[in-house]
Parts: structure tokens; C-alpha cells; sequence
């Protein structure tokens, strides 16, 4: 087994972080979280910076099993920026809960390590150990705060609904092991393009079962009913990292998957399997932008419209071309920052006022806390797709990518689906800025969460003036 060390460094340290040294932290050093939360923080910025070394490492390891370096190396080092920008917001929000305890740490970190391991996988019994490392992390910091019962009841949706979407998954992948003989997707690719599969039938049921399984992880429709439900029940800084962190991960799966198989120019089924999720994306895009409108939780609008943005994001799966792809990163990149930055704004209006998630609660927020409300508009800017921010260059790239695979129709219920969304995003801008405010101005303290929010704020601004600082990178893959 030929397994080179070098490229698989960041998956090394990852797991050092949490099978030797962080629990050995947790087991002999009590009652300091500030120590743990400084180690982890470290460590993922360690792991990041291993990454980027090894991004040239191009090859494979663990027989094949897991891809090194380029995509994957990219996806590292996204990961672990989500989950610093995560934990720098979650200490004071926890702390204000009087809930911020080590653990919650090392599950944000496992959750990471489930992420590379679904971005490096090359087998499906890689993507699955990855997936599910990844979700049981997730069902737990869902129900984190044990007193609060809608962040129990949310753990329980997304268990029950998650176990059962893991059973398409893992059927998926019976079904296509039966099909091709194979779990590689090097091996699939070659089975569905040559047309060589033993078993059609187990084929076209497997690629099915995949869809549906991994449709829930991204929140498409019709397996979307978890997420506005889960992402409002969650804490919420658990879920800015869920909803971005988490579906970059499943569709940094959804994308090598789908590649191999349905490969580019390949007719029958592939056509087919293209063509059902093209209808899906375009229903996705629909449902998660017209439910969003009639919200008046900012939390449900923005779950509901994450659902609308995975729509967007399948758009460059159904493409299936190189640059199909490149603009999913991208868009994933962009999404990351201004989803992100959206929620963490919401937690701390949660820490100052109680319940940051009602809309009213946005009224005259311009007068109370000018840069937090001009952060907050340019967030609903970059989601709109309103230039000069990065959603509107992420877009372009998957409305393109759409239209050169021959699926205008497609683009045009996109572009019709981001008009409607301009209604709600807008609509808290005017809240902010031309609503009166009830009550009297608070202080403006963020903590290490207004790191989070600035780094969110500069990242779409230079990537939507800037957009050839990443295109050039991905280009290099």
C-alpha cells in the first residue's frame, strides 16, 4: 500500500489533535476552556498551513483511497478557516449562555476532521466513514444547550431525519458496488463511460439512492424540511457553521461522486440522471427563495434561503464540466463568508437583546450599531447576488456554466428565483435603516466574534472585486 505521508499531512494532524493531545488537555487540565479553545484554534490553523504546503502533493494514498493535494488541499484549507471563524464567534456566545465547555470544541474539530475526509475521499467507504463522523458531531452540537428546548428538539429532527437519509446513502452505495463491482470512483467513472456495468439496473437505483442521500446533507428539495427547523433550534453560532461549513463539505462529496457518475458526454441514464437534478435544482431554487418571504424569523429566512443557494450550487453539478465545478468552489467560498457572517451577526443581536432572531428586532439597528448594520446589509447584498460582492461573481460562474452545458432554462429560473429573493434580503435592509428603533442604544462589544464578522465582511468585497484571486487558484487544480 503505497501511502505518502507528506501529502496526507493534514489529515495527521488533524486526527493527532483530537486522539492524543486534545484529550489529554481536557482530562488534566479542568475548568480551563480558554487553554482548550487556544489548542484547537492552533491546531486548525496548523492544519490549514499544512494543507497549503501540501496542495502541489498532487496523487493519492492509502490505496488510492484518498486524493491528496489541489481540490482537496483547497477544501482543508476552507474547513479549517470555517471552523476558526466558528469558534471565535462561539466564545461569547457561549459564555453569555454560561454554556461554553471544552467538548464543544473537540466536536466542532471531529466535524472538521469528517469534512476532509469526505473532500480526500476516492472510495465511498471513505466518504461514508467521513459523512457520518461529520453528521454525529453535528446531531450533538445541535442539542447542545440541554435546557433549551427547541435546541434538544432540533438535535432529535436532525438525528431521526439524518439516520434515515444515512440509509439511502448507504444503500446508494451497495447498489453502485453492486452495479460496477467497484467503491473507487475512478473505477465507477470507467464502468458508467464504457458502459461496462454488470448490473444497469443496480446502477441507475444506486445513483438515486446517492442523490437523495446526499440532497438531504445539502438541504435540497424535497429533503430539505430539516433545515429551517434545525438551523432555528440550534444554537446559532452551531448553526453559521453547520449551514456553511457543513454544505461545502457535502458538496465538496456531491461533486467527485457525480463526476464519475454521470461522466461529461455520456448519454442514456447520465442524460437522465442530469436532467432530474436540473428539475430539482430548479424546484430548490424556487421553494427556499418564496418560503423565505414569508418568514419573520431572520434565522427561518436564512435557512430557507440556504435551501435556495444549494439549488444555485447544484446548478454546476448538473453542468458537469471543469468549469461547472470551479464555480461551485467558488460560490462555496463566498457563501461560506456571507452565510457565516449573516448568522454570527444574528447570535450576537441574541447575546444583547434576548432573541436577535425576530425581524423587528432589526428596526433602526443603523442608528444603534452603524458598522454591525453595514456588515449585515453587505451580507444581504452578497446573498442577492448585487455586485461589486462575491455572491454576484459566484452566481455569474453557475448561471455561465448552466448555459454552456445547454441548460438556459435552468439559468432563467435562477435569475427569475435570486429576483424573489431580493425581496426578503432587502426587506431587512429596510428594517435597519429606514425603521425607528424602540429602546435605547446598547454598547457595541462583539468579542472575538467581531473578528469573525470583519474577516466575513473584507472576504466578499475582495472576492467580489477581486474574483481572479481564487479563479486563478482553482485553475491551477
Amino acid at each position: 500500500m503505497n501511502i505518502d505521508f507528506f501529502g496526507s499531512l493534514p489529515l495527521v494532524a488533524i486526527w493527532l489533535a483530537l486522539g492524543a493531545i486534545g484529550i489529554v488537555i481536557q482530562a488534566f487540565v479542568r475548568n480551563n476552556t480558554k487553554l482548550v479553545f487556544g489548542y484547537y484554534v492552533g491546531t486548525l490553523a496548523l492544519t490549514a498551513f499544512l494543507a497549503i504546503l501540501s496542495s502541489g502533493a498532487k496523487g493519492s494514498s492509502f490505496g488510492g483511497m484518498i486524493v491528496l493535494g489541489g481540490y482537496a488541499a483547497y477544501f482543508d484549507v476552507l474547513f479549517c478557516g470555517a471552523g476558526i471563524l466558528a469558534m471565535l464567534a462561539a466564545r461569547p456566545y457561549l459564555d453569555r449562555l454560561n454554556a461554553e465547555l471544552d467538548e464543544f470544541y473537540t466536536l466542532m474539530v471531529s466535524a472538521v476532521a469528517g469534512m476532509m475526509l469526505m473532500a480526500h475521499a476516492s472510495n465511498l467507504v471513505v466518504l461514508f466513514v467521513g459523512v457520518e463522523l461529520m453528521s454525529i458531531s453535528f446531531y450533538v452540537m445541535a442539542g447542545f444547550l440541554r435546557t433549551d428546548i427547541k435546541s434538544v428538539e432540533s438535535a432529535l429532527k436532525y438525528f431521526l431525519l439524518g439516520a434515515f437519509a444515512t440509509g439511502f446513502l448507504v444503500y446508494g452505495m451497495a447498489m453502485l458496488y453492486g452495479g460496477t463491482g467497484s467503491l473507487d470512483y475512478v473505477e465507477i467513472g470507467k464502468a458508467v463511460s464504457n458502459g461496462t456495468a454488470t448490473y444497469p439496473m443496480f446502477l441507475a437505483i444506486g445513483t438515486v439512492l446517492m442523490a437523495a442521500g446526499l440532497s438531504f446533507k445539502v438541504a435540497a428539495f424535497p429533503f430539505h424540511q430539516w433545515a429551517p427547523d434545525v438551523y432555528d433550534g440550534a444554537p446559532t453560532v452551531v448553526t453559521a457553521f453547520m449551514s456553511t461549513a457543513g454544505k461545502a463539505a457535502a458538496f465538496s462529496a456531491f461533486n467527485p461522486v457525480f463526476a464519475a457518475i454521470m461522466p461529461d458526454g455520456v448519454g442514456g441514464i447520465t442524460d437522465t440522471m442530469r436532467l432530474a437534478l436540473a428539475v430539482m435544482a430548479a424546484v430548490t431554487m424556487l421553494v427556499g427563495n418564496i418560503t423565505a418571504i414569508a418568514q419573520t424569523s431572520v434565522k427561518r429566512m436564512l435557512a430557507f434561503s440556504s435551501v435556495a443557494h444549494a439549488g444555485y450550487l447544484m446548478m454546476g453539478i448538473v453542468a458537469g464540466t471543469a468549469y461547472g465545478h470551479s464555480a461551485i468552489v467558488f460560490y462555496l467560498t463566498a457563501y461560506m463568508f456571507m452565510q457565516m457572517g449573516s448568522f454570527v451577526i444574528v447570535g450576537y443581536l441574541e447575546r444583547e437583546q434576548g432573541d436577535g432572531s425576530d425581524i423587528e428586532n432589526y428596526s433602526g439597528l443603523s442608528k444603534q450599531h452603524p458598522m454591525l448594520a453595514a456588515m449585515m446589509a453587505m451580507f444581504m447584498f452578497s446573498l442577492a447576488g448585487i455586485p461589486p460582492f462575491a455572491g454576484f461573481f459566484g452566481k455569474y460562474m453557475l448561471f455561465y456554466a448552466a448555459i454552456q452545458s445547454g441548460y438556459t432554462w435552468l439559468t432563467i429560473v435562477a435569475v427569475a428565483s435570486s429576483v424573489i429573493s431580493v425581496y426578503f434580503y432587502l426587506g431587512l435592509i429596510v428594517k435597519m435603516y429606514f425603521t425607528d428603533a424602540p429602546g435605547k442604544k446598547t454598547t457595541f462589544a462583539t468579542g472575538t466574534a467581531g473578528f469573525t464578522i470583519a474577516i466575513c465582511s473584507v472576504a466578499i468585497l475582495l472576492l467580489g472585486i477581486f474574483p481572479w484571486l481564487l479563479t486563478n487558484i482553482i485553475s491551477t487544480w
